[in-house]
């Protein structure tokens, strides 16, 4: 028999502008979407590091998040 002793995701996050939308407003909205993302992971109570968050030239956000896979054990892999 197997058991999952640790696991961890690892995702880039691309924060994308609305075309349709005036520049700056498209560029508040993502800061907006990108807090609201960071609010749910600490409602939802899960583990995570965010690894780098990059604001692109456009005003487009990445981010590159390492966090908890479902309710698994984490083990070291946020030490890292």
């Amino acid at each position: 028999m197997k058991r999952v002793k640790a696991a961890c995701i690892i995702q880039t996050l691309h924060f994308q502008l609305k075309e349709d939308l005036d520049h700056e407003y498209a560029v508040k909205m993502i800061k907006d979407e990108v807090d609201k993302y960071k609010k749910s992971l600490e409602k939802s109570k899960m583990k995570y590091r965010i690894l780098s968050e990059t604001e692109q030239e456009d005003g487009s956000v990445i981010i590159e998040i390492k966090k908890q896979y479902n309710q698994s054990s984490i083990g070291k892999y946020l030490e890292e």
